[in-house]
This record gives C-alpha cells, structure tokens and sequence, in this order.
C-alpha cells in the first residue's frame, strides 16, 4: 500500500512539472512573453510602448519644397543624423565652410527671382553652405551648385553671404532638416534646423 502511495505521488509530481515546462504562457502570457499592463480605455500604458528610433546609419538623401508667392523653391541635401555625437563645435567645426548636409554640396533652385537679405537671386539652381559660429551663423549662396562637400568651394563664385543668428529650440531634432515656409504672399523663410539650434533665411519674392 505504501509503494502505491509512493507511486502515484510520483506521477502526480512528474505530470505537474510537464504541465510547467510546456505551457509557459500562464504567468507570461499566451505567447511566453511578459503581458503588458493596459489602460482602462484599453490603450497600452506610455511606459510600454517602444519608442521609434532612427536606426538609419548613414545620411538620408531628402528634398525640401514649397512656395513664397509665385516662386517655386527647391532644396535637395543629405540628412544626417545626431547619432549621440557633439554637433556643434565638434563634428560641425565653428567658424568653417559647412556643406549644411552631408556628401553633395546642398542645392537650392528658384523657378523666380527671390531675394534673400537684400541680394536678388535670380532664376536658377545654387549650392547653399554655411559657416557655424557660436553667437552668428554666415549663409552662403554659391554659383557652383555640383561639387562634393565642400572640396571645391571658391568664395569668389559666392553671390551671397549673409549673417544670421541661430535659434535654440525645446525640441531635439535628430535629422537635419530643411523647409521652405510661407509667411505672407511675398514673403517667408528657408528653415534650417538638427539638433537643438534653428536658423531662418529670410526670403521675399521680387516684384
């Protein structure tokens, strides 16, 4: 009587773990995995979503486009990321000709003549740098729109320069970004923003 005990107490532990080992789901879920914590309204909880992060390695071929009046803008560039690193005054050196983008020298193109600051820019296409400093930045329309980086930049093909200074912005932008924003019917601004600093070209349409 005492081996039979025995033996069904035994089988009884024997099943039980075999119960355990195949179906996991029953403290995690019913796929194994922990079970996530819903809201009353049935929406998951902020804290258990997964934040989209830029995974992108390399830079990003963009285009940015609008009107200001009836000039059509086009700006073509590669976007960066931030990638953790120091921007300013570390991979973006002060007081330097920046490409503003990566790789191919910026371009911007006009179907109008605009003006930016108070130099016309006549109908055409133009490479865009700019120089980075701490308090001013310089923008800079150039003549030669097809080059690689900044390699051969020529100030004397510049058509512009004009200072600006930069804007500090709550938002971390982890992409260099370009826009073409309207502002009136003759007016509005090329719009420059990565990280945490902004700058706005001003542009008005001629008449």
């Amino acid at each position: 009587m005492k081996k039979h005990i025995l033996m069904v107490y035994f089988l009884f532990i024997t099943a039980s773990v075999f119960v355990m080992c195949t179906n996991p789901g029953k403290e995690n879920g019913q796929d194994g995995t922990p079970e996530q914590t819903a809201s009353p309204t049935g929406e998951e909880k902020p804290e258990n979503r997964i934040a989209e992060q830029d995974t992108i390695k390399g830079s990003i071929p963009s285009e940015a486009s609008g009107s200001i009046g009836p000039a059509n803008i086009k700006i073509n560039y590669y976007a960066p990321g931030v990638k953790g690193r120091i921007l300013w005054g570390g991979l973006v050196p002060y007081d330097q000709v920046w490409v503003t983008g990566a790789h191919m020298a910026t371009n911007m193109e006009t179907d109008r003549d605009i003006i930016i600051g108070e130099q016309k820019i006549q109908t055409g296409k133009y490479a865009l740098f700019t120089i980075p400093g701490r308090e001013e930045w310089t923008v800079i329309i150039n003549n030669n729109w097809e080059q690689h980086l900044a390699d051969d930049y020529d100030q004397k093909e510049d058509i512009l320069r004009l200072t600006v200074k930069p804007l500090v912005q709550d938002r971390h932008r982890e992409r260099l970004k370009y826009e073409v924003k309207p502002v009136s019917e003759t007016e509005g601004t090329i719009n420059i923003s990565w990280d945490k600093l902004m700058i706005a070209i001003p542009v008005k349409v001629t008449s």
